[in-house]
């Protein structure tokens, strides 16, 4: 493949002249993945791996598509043939809007990561989800039933998906953070229905969402293990962590969603605290590995991806 031939990233400019700017591309680019922003996005160096590990004949690239330009992106490459696309951030819940069907998992969800083109309609799947849960117990050797979870920032689609993950794998406690409460109402309402037995000792609630506040929070985190990031703070380096570092305490995995080649600011402040940590790379090679076998209907090169995204 000339990767040499592909650029940072396209624009929905760029899908309206294809011809033109896809002309000297090849393999041809039949996949990609739809972000504001999208520069950070190590989906094509797993992905191309993946390709390449099977002589499949086409690439995969970012597109930095804003959000009011979502539908007509779409719409260029289901013209274009493309085979596939991933939506991230701030696509995931607006794309359910933007494709034809729903499958089970991106439904369930409220938000979807996956499209794949099958005669000519749209097909939205959601595999954050499923992503979130190898990934978990690959980092921390431990199955999210076992666990009493904290998510920050579970009103977004990432946060929704993994909130419905824990729910089905049956986790011990689920506490949703999130700025707009009216978010997290909706979706306890919608998960209630998983947590209606006791499995905690004691008197805390196995459901419930709280204020993003400081002492909300802390009156939480000592019935709590994992601690989970969904928001989006980590992607810059200036970022503060989502929560006070002093918070934290040596029991707590903290897994940030996040992920960059230094640490985040909330993953600096679980080694200060002596808590074990992850960030989001595993979470990212799941899901990813996930969305490959959708398209080819095959198992993903797994390790020949993890090494292409290796920081």
């Amino acid at each position: 493949m000339k990767a040499q031939s592909i650029t940072d990233r396209y624009t929905l400019g760029d899908l309206q002249k294809w011809s033109e700017v896809a002309r000297d591309i090849d393999p041809p680019i039949r996949l990609g993945v739809f972000g504001d922003p999208v520069a950070h996005s190590l989906s094509p160096q797993m992905q191309n791996t993946a390709l390449r590990a099977f002589d499949i004949n086409m690439q995969y690239a970012r597109f930095h598509i804003r959000p009011s330009e979502l539908r007509s992106a779409l719409r260029f490459v289901r013209e274009l043939e493309f085979i596939g696309i991933n939506l991230t951030v701030p696509h995931k819940i607006a794309g359910l809007t933007h494709i034809d069907v729903a499958d089970e998992s991106a439904s369930r969800c409220g938000a979807v990561n996956t499209l794949r083109l099958d005669d000519n309609k749209w097909i939205g799947s959601n595999t954050d989800a499923e992503g979130f849960s190898r990934a978990v117990r690959s980092e921390f050797s431990i199955d999210l039933r076992d666990l009493r979870i904290m998510i920050l920032g579970a009103g977004g689609g990432t946060g929704q998906a993994i909130a419905w993950q824990c729910a089905l794998e049956n986790c011990e406690r689920l506490i949703l953070v999130n700025r707009t409460p009216a978010k997290t109402s909706a979706l306890i309402n919608r998960l209630r229905s998983f947590f209606v037995g006791p499995r905690v000792l004691g008197p805390v609630a196995r459901l419930q969402a709280v204020e993003w506040d400081e002492t909300a929070i802390r009156g939480q985190l000592a019935d709590i293990d994992l601690i989970v990031n969904a928001t989006p703070l980590g992607m810059n380096p200036s970022d503060s962590a989502p929560i006070p570092a002093r918070l934290l305490a040596p029991h707590h995995m903290v897994f940030d969603c996040v992920y960059r080649a230094s640490r985040t600011a909330l993953l600096r402040a679980a080694d200060e605290a002596g808590a074990r940590g992850a960030n989001g790379l595993s979470m990212l090679l799941h899901q990813g590995a996930l969305s490959f076998s959708m398209w080819f209907n095959r198992e993903a090169p797994i390790e020949a991806m993890r090494s292409a995204i290796a920081l």
